[in-house]
């Protein structure tokens, strides 16, 4: 009985080391949403294109990271964010350029030269 006594009280007081911490990777889709976000604002005329895809990497990204349980959701709505303004800004640029054609159109119609 005490030799059985010993052994459970060796068992319990061995000291197991801890695993080791293994740090979640970041999830690729979200730096690539970054990136495209970024160059949405800073290259001209494909900026539309290349936002509206960094908005669905940026959709995907979340998706992925919520099931994987990975890292990176701050570079997704980063990506996101940037490919919103990128977007808009083109958006923005591409109606008032019409609205100028528009107008300018319409007046040379009306003109009393």
């Amino acid at each position: 009985m005490d030799y059985r006594q010993n052994e459970v009280d060796r068992y319990y007081s061995d000291t197991v080391p801890p695993p080791p911490y293994v740090v979640p990777k970041t999830n690729g889709k979200s730096i690539t949403s970054l990136v495209l976000g970024i160059l949405s604002v800073t290259i001209p005329y494909v900026g539309i294109l290349i936002g509206i895809v960094a908005i669905l990497f940026a959709s995907l990204a979340f998706k992925e990271i919520r099931v994987r349980m990975e890292q990176g959701r701050g570079l997704a709505i980063a990506g996101l964010v940037c490919g919103i303004i990128g977007t808009a800004i083109y958006v923005l640029l591409i109606l008032l350029v019409l609205l100028f054609n528009f107008a300018i159109s319409s007046s040379e119609i009306y003109s009393t030269y």
